[in-house]
């Protein structure tokens, strides 16, 4: 479930009616409000649980920590998709996760939660005590516009929260939400996941005296609630935030331990390389490497070898979801499915992995690689009642055959893929002709298959060369463009302005409504989306809802074997790798607790500010 930039519905309703929906729902269910929502049996911390068991209740406070970010920023909005945002503002949901287990959210801004056994609704409680920066509480009301003006801030959000049709104040701290529907588990959690907004700030005027207006960007930094302020702000170089010492939440259970460090810097690069060169300059602190060669031959400089540098693998329980080469069925090339099946054919992972990532990652075979929800085997007889109504929207490899990539492992395998790939776009109608001394492909309409793979890093070129060659083997022209300027990247990509991009489809352990953005048919047509692909097909919008309408956890990952299957069969992209780890790199200023938790990191939220460490590192 995504856990930023959320939206909201519309203002409604007065105090006396409204009370009168909460009596008639008390009567009809006895409302036990609880600390906690899960989607999973249990829920692991109850309602006088002190702290997590993950953080260090007495982390000392202080100190400060870098982020290096490859990009750049040209607004301080996260709520509109307008613009290029910076991290300088954050504002508290109602609910917050739990690192060490999952799909659990607990209360934040709400103090306590309740929906009826249907989930026709959800109701907040809110905290008195909860406030924004200028000291000023958060009501109801600014609950309730927080949810309108995100929706129509942002039409991903819009989409997000469609089945949320109604929310009023049901009392002096109370908020209900009522849904379009029953029986959708996750919708009361993703409503947590809520930013509260300052309805007083945004509908007011800046400095200036000029209306404010959430869905347009700025360089006034908004007013927020977390437990950082923005301190100082260098556009498009650099954002300090500080911390809140009298922060409201910050003795609550769920904060206890956590937000440690007085500053927190992201300094913006232009440039990959550029960025690498100032963590090895130690001009920040923490980084995570996502380039296997960097791993394995870039950390070879002095504060590494002396200790003054930390490279650490941390291993975490998470799904690891489908990374690819995105194809965009909303050209007309790409319709065709044996089009899309013989450029896998022309993928050499094999080489990729023994010469450009020395050896560290798996081929990507499921949209839920490392999980119980990956779809191994043929189906269950739990699966095939889910897949059988569906049969004739589906490929029959679904049913009789486990999915495998070709493998390029010799010689000869390689050749063979090859032929197979060139056999599968002959009988799409792409036949080879010559122009001078080069072939190409050329449909019965004269025009050639070329293709544009459309990168926003270098490091992907390394990558998308050896695959070019591969493809004009069989006469596919091969253009790769790769834009640096990230804002032009952005509106490329949120327009669907392209062939081929690198597609990253994160999973969590309790897929639910984020896969309608994923896959689902309406968002394919809705610019913004994260269905990159443009898969519209009923069978897999089915199959979409019968993850989103799950009774309970065995039921779900039978949903998600089987929607696994509609798309990898499919050839909707073609599978690139994962690694089951994280590879960090950190200068040795900090501490952490003894044991992480499963499923997150948590740097820097339950990291501080080690000073012997500092002055160690400092000394040497």
């Amino acid at each position: 479930m995504p856990l930023t930039r959320r939206s909201l519905l519309r203002l409604a309703g007065l105090a006396p009616a409204v009370k009168l929906v909460g009596i008639q729902i008390a009567a009809a269910e006895d409302r036990q409000f609880r600390h906690a929502l899960t989607l999973f049996d249990d829920i692991k911390y109850g309602p006088d649980f002190k702290h997590f068991d993950y953080v260090n209740p007495q982390a000392p406070k202080g100190g400060r920590v870098r982020f290096g970010v490859v990009g750049s920023f040209d607004s301080l909005n996260p709520y509109t998709y307008k613009g290029e945002p910076g991290l300088a503002v954050s504002n508290e949901t109602l609910l917050t996760s739990s690192m060490d287990e999952p799909s659990t959210e607990y209360g934040l801004v709400a103090s306590a939660v309740w929906h009826p056994e249907n989930r026709s609704m959800v109701v907040y409680r809110l905290r008195p005590e909860a406030r924004f920066h200028d000291g000023q509480p958060m009501t109801p009301d600014d609950v309730i516009w927080s949810m309108q003006s995100l929706r129509e801030a942002n039409p991903f959000y819009n989409a997000y929260y469609k089945n949320i049709t109604k929310a009023e104040q049901t009392g002096d701290h109370e908020v209900t939400f009522t849904f379009a529907m029953k029986g959708n588990r996750e919708l009361p959690l993703i409503t947590g996941q809520l930013p509260v907004l300052p309805k007083h700030w945004w509908t007011g005027t800046d400095a200036k005296g000029r209306q404010r207006n959430i869905q347009d960007t700025t360089l006034e930094v908004p007013l927020g609630s977390g437990a950082y302020v923005a301190s100082e702000i260098k556009p498009g170089v650099s954002i300090r935030m500080t911390r809140v010492q009298d922060h409201w939440a910050k003795d609550l259970p769920v904060s206890l331990g956590q937000n440690n460090f007085d500053e927190m810097e992201t300094i913006y690069f232009r440039d990959a390389n550029v960025a690498f060169e100032a963590m090895k300059g130690d001009q920040y602190d923490w980084r995570i490497e996502n380039s296997s060669k960097m791993w394995a031959t870039g950390y070879d400089f002095p504060a590494v070898k002396d200790g003054r540098v930390v490279k650490e693998e941390i291993h975490l329980k998470q799904v690891e979801g489908m990374q690819c080469w995105a194809m965009n069925l909303r050209r007309a090339k790409f319709q065709d499915v044996r089009v899309r099946q013989a450029l896998n054919f022309a993928f050499d992972f094999e080489w990729s992995n023994a010469n450009l990532f020395f050896g560290q990652y798996t081929r990507s075979r499921s949209f839920f690689n490392n999980s119980e929800m990956e779809a191994k085997g043929l189906p269950s007889p739990e699966e095939l009642a889910i897949l059988e109504p569906l049969k004739d929207q589906l490929p029959p490899e679904v049913f009789t055959t486990e999915f495998t990539n070709p493998l390029n492992d010799t010689p000869q395998n390689r050749r063979k893929n090859l032929r197979q790939a060139s056999k599968l776009l002959s009988d799409a109608g792409w036949n080879v002709t010559q122009d001078g001394n080069k072939s190409v492909l050329e449909n019965a309409k004269g025009e050639r298959l070329s293709i544009e793979f459309l990168l926003d890093s270098p490091l992907f070129e390394r990558i998308a060369l050896p695959y070019q060659q591969q493809l004009e083997l069989l006469g596919v022209e091969v253009k790769i463009t790769t834009l640096l300027d990230s804002a032009q990247y952005q509106r490329r990509t949120q327009t669907f302005d392209y062939d081929i991009v690198v597609g990253n489809f994160g999973q969590s352990l309790s897929p639910g409504n984020e896969q309608r953005d994923f896959w689902g048919s309406e968002a394919a047509r809705r610019d913004g989306s994260r269905n990159v692909v443009g898969i519209q097909n009923p069978a897999v919008d089915k199959l979409i809802e019968t993850i989103v309408f799950s009774s309970d956890r065995k039921s779900l990952i039978t949903a998600c074997r089987a929607l696994d299957r509609a798309l990898i069969w499919n050839h909707y992209v073609v599978p690139m790798w994962f690694i089951a780890y994280e590879r960090t790199a950190r200068w040795d200023r900090f501490s952490r607790p003894e044991k992480l938790p499963d499923y997150q990191n948590g740097f820097p939220a339950i990291w501080w500010w080690d000073e012997f460490k500092a002055k160690k590192v400092s000394a040497t």
